[in-house]
């Protein structure tokens, strides 16, 4: 009787235990109870990442960057192409430059262009993207943007009139991949698509990397048969669900890295000599003038360096003449790349560095009378996004709520814009 009473005593304690963390899950949960009619008709096409994670598991958290924390990441996870898919609205970063770029009054089809991307959800429901704009403005997004849905209804890509992006989405029941035998499951029907093992399923959103956005593979020597996801979908054996049951199977990882964590570009010197842009300088000495061209080259591959965005990036060509003691005679510098209130208004242009071209680019320096240049020199840096002139910087600043807030936007504005060292030239004159 007495070790009766003790379990009747240790059950009701924990019922009541259990009631207290139920009342404080119920009391954390009031945003998915709250989710508007619109946010709900979204989820049932693009179910949310969460609903997967109870079979792909290990997906999941390569997405979600919970798996491989490594120092790389990091360190650099904040600049130069190792943003994780799975921050595409809720980074500071991509609110901080959508927040500036807003200010410059876009229409409503401007904002569904810049989303579609960054929430492929909004090409098949148009008429909530500016709903979705002020949620993720005001840092509180409902929606996913890049989860796994967005990307395994893909299936198909199409160039077209209002193209970039070439995905064509598919809103069913169905989810595509690249296995030819998808395990049978009663949560969703999946069937195979050659086009997950295709360069062209990347480049519907990242188009400035390849010369043909419907490409299956990368052309060129040095890659050939190789795509997008050899190098970014780092290869590894396992199982792409959270069962034992294939586990020799060859999957991909699902965080997409940049050439800052998986080094692959520092350990091939041959993908450094294609990829790496190159400066020539033709120079002609007039009097008291330098004139001529630089040549800004990058090799046969299709490939573009840095950095995985095909419209914020901007680019610098510095062009320096010195004497033969080195002092300064002459300096120019020549700004490519779109201002906020140029981006998505009409055609993207090709970025200044586009793999398999050469840029010309003509110059012309005015030297102090009496004065002999010995050296010239041509300086290539970039920045990831534009720098907002003063007027647009304070509009943006001024509809955030705290200090904080702005001191964390202008923080991002001064590394995001700063310029990055990309190549070097020097040649006597």
């Amino acid at each position: 009787m007495l070790r009766l009473a003790q379990y009747v005593v240790a059950l009701l304690l924990l019922t009541g235990i259990q009631g207290l963390f139920d009342d404080e899950v119920m009391a954390q949960k009031p945003d998915d109870q709250a989710a508007p009619d619109w946010v709900a008709e979204i989820e049932k096409v693009f179910i949310r990442s969460e609903d997967c994670k109870q079979c792909h598991e290990r997906h999941y958290e390569e997405w979600k960057g919970a798996r491989e924390q490594t120092p790389d990441l990091k360190t650099f996870g904040r600049v130069d192409a190792a943003l994780l898919h799975g921050t595409s609205l809720e980074s500071p970063v991509f609110r901080t430059v959508l927040g500036l770029w807003r200010q410059t009054n876009p229409t409503v089809e401007e904002q569904g262009r810049c989303l579609s991307c960054h929430a492929p959800s909004t090409t098949v429901f148009p008429q909530h993207v500016e709903k979705i704009m002020e949620q993720i403005l005001a840092g509180k997004p409902q929606i996913e943007g890049i989860g796994c849905a967005s990307c395994h209804v893909i299936h198909a890509v199409e160039q077209r009139a209002s193209s970039p992006p070439t995905f064509q989405l598919k809103p069913e029941a169905t989810f595509y991949g690249p296995f030819a035998d998808p395990e049978e499951n009663l949560v969703h029907q999946a069937v195979q698509s050659t086009l997950y093992r295709e360069a062209a399923f990347c480049a519907s959103c990242h188009f400035d990397k390849v010369k043909d956005v419907t490409r299956k593979d990368l052309p060129g020597e040095i890659l050939a048969g190789t795509v997008c996801q050899d190098c970014h979908m780092e290869p590894s054996t396992g199982s792409s669900t959270s069962r034992r049951g294939v586990m020799t199977r060859s999957i991909g990882r699902h965080w997409f890295r940049g050439v800052v964590g998986a080094g692959t570009l520092l350990r091939n010197r041959n993908l450094q000599a294609e990829w790496t842009p190159r400066l020539d300088i033709d120079v002609k000495k007039t009097a008291g003038t330098l004139e001529g061209v630089v040549l800004v080259k990058i090799g046969s591959l299709p490939h573009s360096f840095p950095d995985g965005d095909p419209v914020l990036k901007q680019f610098f060509l510095t062009l320096t003449a010195k004497d033969a003691q080195g002092r300064l005679l002459a300096e120019e510098t020549k700004q490519f790349g779109l201002p906020y209130d140029k981006v998505l208004r009409g055609p993207i242009p090709d970025p200044f560095i586009k793999g398999g071209n050469t840029r010309k680019v003509p110059f012309a320096l005015a030297l102090p009378d009496g004065t002999t240049a010995a050296t010239m020199e041509a300086v290539l840096t970039y920045a990831l996004i534009p720098v907002p002139d003063s007027t647009l910087a304070d509009k943006y600043l001024a509809t955030l709520g705290s200090d904080k807030e702005r001191d964390e936007a202008k923080q991002i504005i001064h590394e995001y814009t700063r310029p990055r060292m990309l190549t070097y030239r020097a040649k006597s004159l």
